[in-house]
């Protein structure tokens, strides 16, 4: 098979805050009650994906034309959607929006066109009718190679509002509108400073919109069976090279990383654990908040993902078995990568500077030390693409890597190694993140696993090296 051929519908919004994540998620839903559903997410998010990966029980996949070549897009694309009936795709912010002002890099747009979608637009109608028409007649007029097959309409308000607004898209535009959300069904999802709170938490707190309740919200205004006629069917080579297969690597069979996963750390892309996978490593999952470490005392290797430790700050501070067991292991030489949240978890101590969402001025928690500095938050919000490449001071050696950076905290660190040059983007200290002692590495930056597989490589050869010299 060169080719893989699925029906494929991507919903994208005039704007942020549009409601494209609400409403996607809720056409997920109700598609996979008669089909096998895979979503996925354009640009670098972890959060809106938790609520697709929750409707289907399929992970949701990134989708990113700025941090991958077209190729890579591809092969993403068709690996995830091996034994997929059908598949939807999330839009990030407005359809045009990308990190360039001209070209459609790193835009919903852009992979639009690289695998040749069609899309839904979701406007926000507040105040808005007649235009409304105008608003998607600009969306439609300004890449004629995009192909908008219909529009949704949110924040509605009244029948009078979706006849006049409705009349005037099919009008002028030649598209049909496939529902209606009036304002009084948008949701009060859970918010936090990084965005919505990832599913795994928000599901578990009394006030939740579970997946039923938003679906029950959004359905009654959606027209599911003509929004489904309109995915169309589209053939996306598979690529000769693969991420997901080329690196399987029978010398590093058995090696064992651990990789913290629970409410405190939960930052990952589903294909890191496949590339793991393919290059011969066992993954133990394990929580830092309640676990001992006896369970992990036998892993060659530790990977900590970001996620929200600020909130759970007292509870990790308190397994002393933990952090304890992980001073040990880094002492030994154990290959240990944390990335933003993990960052906090293996510094020093976390400090609450002023109160902010939900934190308290004035806590103080003491955490791993094993990268020697202290956390605070809140600070400016910085949130940036990053390209780069590790330095001579990496454990894992010389790699270009592609990522992202999101946060509102800041490290002070003392006599600071750094692993990471970065071109672009903002680490710890300007172009500097990934700080480093001994086989640790410990930085701002979200590497996405697909375009910087070859650090993932470097880092299994490392445990497993490191683990028979022990």
């Amino acid at each position: 098979m060169t080719s893989i051929n699925i029906r494929t519908l991507l919903i994208a919004g005039d704007r942020s805050g549009s409601g494209k994540t609400s409403i996607t998620t809720s056409i997920a839903a109700a598609l996979a009650k008669k089909y096998v559903v895979q979503t996925f997410k354009v640009g670098m998010d972890y959060i809106d994906p938790s609520y697709l990966t929750a409707a289907t029980g399929r992970p949701c996949r990134n989708l990113d034309s700025f941090l991958m070549t077209d190729e890579e897009v591809r092969d993403v694309f068709t690996h995830a959607c091996d034994g997929a009936d059908i598949a939807l795709i999330e839009g990030v912010r407005g359809l045009y929006e990308g990190a360039d002002a001209i070209l459609d890099t790193g835009s919903t747009a852009g992979i639009a066109k690289i695998l040749d979608v069609p899309i839904i637009l979701v406007i926000n109608t507040r105040s808005i009718t007649r235009s409304a028409a105008a608003l998607v007649m600009g969306f439609q007029a300004f890449d004629p190679q995009i192909q908008i097959v219909g529009v949704i309409l949110n924040n509605v308000q009244g029948k009078h509002h979706i006849q006049k607004t409705k009349e005037a898209i099919e009008h002028f535009c030649n598209i049909p509108v496939f529902g209606a959300i009036p304002r009084t069904e948008t949701p009060d999802l859970v918010m936090r400073h990084l965005g919505l709170v990832p599913y795994v938490e928000a599901a578990a707190t009394d006030t939740a919109l579970t997946i039923s309740d938003l679906s029950a919200r959004f359905l009654p205004y959606l027209h599911i069976d003509e929004i489904e006629s309109h995915a169309r069917k589209i053939s996306v080579p598979i690529p000769l090279s693969s991420a997901f297969t080329d690196g399987i690597s029978k010398k590093c069979a058995h090696t064992r990383i651990a990789v913290a996963h629970d409410k405190a750390f939960n930052f990952y892309y589903p294909d890191l654990f496949d590339i793991l996978r393919a290059n011969g490593a066992e993954i133990q999952f394990f929580s830092p908040l309640h676990d001992v470490f006896e369970k992990v005392a036998n892993a060659d290797g530790f990977i900590f993902g970001g996620g929200y430790p600020e909130y759970y700050a007292a509870d990790l501070a308190k397994n002393e078995s933990m952090r304890r067991g992980l001073q040990r292991a880094a002492k030994m030489g154990v290959p240990i990568y944390a990335e933003c949240g993990g960052l906090i978890y293996l510094a020093s101590s976390l400090e609450i500077g002023s109160d902010f969402q939900g934190l308290t001025q004035g806590e103080k928690y003491s955490l791993c030390d094993i990268v020697h500095g202290i956390v605070t938050i809140p600070v400016q919000r910085t949130v940036r693409y990053v390209v780069g490449e590790t330095s001579t001071h990496c454990p894992f050696g010389k790699h270009r890597i592609f990522g992202h950076v999101f946060h509102y905290s800041a490290i002070e660190p003392t006599d600071p190694q750094y692993g990471i040059k970065l071109e672009r983007g903002v680490g710890i200290d300007g172009s500097h993140d990934g700080l480093v002692v001994s086989s640790v590495m410990a930085g701002y930056t979200h590497l996405h696993p697909v375009p910087s597989i070859s650090f993932f490589q470097a880092f299994i050869e490392r445990c497993k090296s490191a683990s028979q010299k022990r």
